[in-house]
């Protein structure tokens, strides 16, 4: 796994959560705005195993409704855990990503 996977890895429910608490959204769509975002290597297959993953632990929840153009969709929303969890998510996100790209700044000043 690269390192870029593995740092998407970390933050990608961060990323998940932050797409649908602006407004509710189906896999693909969440899919797409995560693409359209710079994170072009989410790829759907990744985002139904954390969708599941956040439905399980109360983070959010999915609602079928019916779509214009197909069959039903499955919208998520967020819940009140999952509005608690964004905001830790992005308090230590705020903690750990200025000193860490100061040391990688710096590092490279230095060679």
């Amino acid at each position: 796994m690269s390192i870029r996977s593995q740092l998407l890895k970390g933050i990608l429910d961060g990323c998940v959560l932050s797409v649908i608490e602006k407004e509710p959204v189906y896999g693909y769509e969440l899919s797409k705005k995560l693409q359209s975002s710079g994170l072009q290597d989410v790829s759907e297959g990744t985002i139904y195993p954390v969708l599941l993953r956040l439905q399980k632990n109360n983070l959010i929840r999915g609602e079928m409704q019916p779509s214009e153009s197909g069959p039903n969709r499955k919208y998520y929303y967020l819940t009140e855990e999952g509005h608690s969890a964004l905001s830790d998510i992005s308090r230590e996100w705020e903690q750990i990503v200025s000193p860490v790209t100061t040391l990688l700044k710096r590092g490279n000043h230095d060679d």
